[in-house]
C-alpha cells in the first residue's frame, strides 16, 4: 500500500494553479484521492487541499522537490503524512467535560491524535488522565510565579514535539510570548455569552437575563483574548423552563461537540488560516 499524504497550500490566484499542482502530482505518480479549494475574492489568495497516494519518492525526496515548486508560486503549504497521528498535548484547568471527551474520542479511533500529556494547574484529572494512561503534568500558576509555569507548560510542549495545543476549559490566561510561540497550532474552547457575561458563573448570569441561545466558539489562540480565527461554532435553542442546571449541561455538551469537531478538522489538516479567519475544507 502506498503512503497517503495531505498537501495544503495558500498563495496568491492566478490561473492554472488546480492544473499545475495536479500536473506537478501526476509527474510523480502521485494519485490524488481527495481535492479541493477556494479562491477569496476579497484577499485575492487561493487555498488548496489534496490528498493522494504516492510510492514513487521518499516522502523526504518528495517534500524537496514540492518546496522548490512551492517557492516559484510564492505558496505557504503544508505536507504531512496521515500515517504519522498529531502529537498534541492538552492543558485544561477544574471543568472536565471537554478533557474527557477528547479522550473518549481519541482511545475509540474517531481522532487523528497522538495525544502525549496533559498539563493542569490544578490535580483534578490527574486519575482520569492515568486511566487512559497519559502522563499528568500538576503546574501551579500563581500572579508572581506564572512566567516561570509557562517555562515549564513550554518544556512539556517542546519536549513531547507537539503539533498541537488544546485548551480544553484552561482557565488562565496565556502571555503574549507563549501566544507567539504556539502561534496556529493552539486551540481554545468557549462559551458564546462573550463579551457581553464575562467571569464567573455565565450561566447564571444568562439565567437572570433570559437568553433564547447559548452556544461555544472554537478558535485560535493568539495574544488578543478569545478573538483567534474562528474555527467552529455552534449553538442550542432554550426557552424560560429552562434552569441554570439545565443550561451549564447544554453548554457543555456544546462546548466539547464544538471542540472535537476543530480539534479533528486541525489535526485532519482541513484548516488554512486566511488573515484573522480560516478555510476549512470540511
Amino acid at each position: 500500500m502506498q503512503p497517503t499524504y495531505i498537501l495544503t497550500l495558500s498563495c496568491p490566484d492566478r490561473l492554472g494553479l488546480v492544473h499545475a499542482v495536479s500536473g506537478f502530482l501526476l509527474e510523480r505518480a502521485g494519485n490524488i484521492e481527495e481535492a479541493a479549494q477556494y479562491n477569496d475574492p476579497d484577499t485575492g489568495l487561493f487555498f488548496m487541499r489534496v490528498q493522494f497516494r504516492c510510492g514513487h519518492l521518499t516522502f523526504e525526496d518528495l517534500r524537496a522537490q514540492w518546496a522548490d515548486f512551492a517557492a516559484a508560486h510564492q505558496m505557504q503549504w503544508g505536507l504531512n503524512a496521515t500515517a504519522q497521528p498529531m502529537r498534541t498535548v492538552i492543558l485544561v484547568s477544574r471543568e472536565g467535560h471537554c478533557l474527557n471527551d477528547l479522550l473518549f474520542r481519541w482511545k475509540s479511533g474517531l481522532l487523528p491524535l497522538d495525544i502525549r500529556a496533559i498539563i493542569s494547574n490544578h490535580r483534578d484529572f490527574y486519575q482520569l488522565a492515568a486511566s487512559y494512561n497519559v502522563p499528568f503534568h500538576h503546574i501551579v500558576v500563581t500572579r508572581d510565579g506564572k512566567a516561570q509555569a509557562e517555562a515549564r507548560q513550554l518544556e512539556v510542549i517542546q519536549g513531547e514535539q507537539a503539533e498541537l495545543v488544546v485548551l480544553a476549559r484552561y482557565m488562565q490566561i496565556l502571555s503574549n510570548p507563549l501566544c507567539q510561540e504556539l502561534s496556529g497550532r493552539a486551540i481554545n474552547i468557549h462559551h458564546s455569552f462573550l463579551p457581553s457575561f464575562k467571569g464567573a458563573k455565565p450561566y447564571y448570569q444568562a439565567h437572570d437575563r433570559g437568553v433564547k441561545l447559548i452556544g461555544a466558539t472554537a478558535h485560535y489562540v493568539t495574544a488578543d483574548l478569545d478573538e483567534g480565527p474562528i474555527i467552529e461554532q455552534d449553538v442550542a435553542r432554550v426557552d424560560h423552563s429552562k434552569t441554570v442546571e439545565d443550561l451549564t449541561a447544554m453548554g457543555r455538551d456544546t462546548e466539547s461537540q464544538v471542540l472535537a469537531r476543530a480539534v479533528k478538522w486541525h489535526s485532519e489538516h482541513r484548516v488554512l488560516l486566511n488573515g484573522h479567519k480560516t478555510v476549512i475544507f470540511k
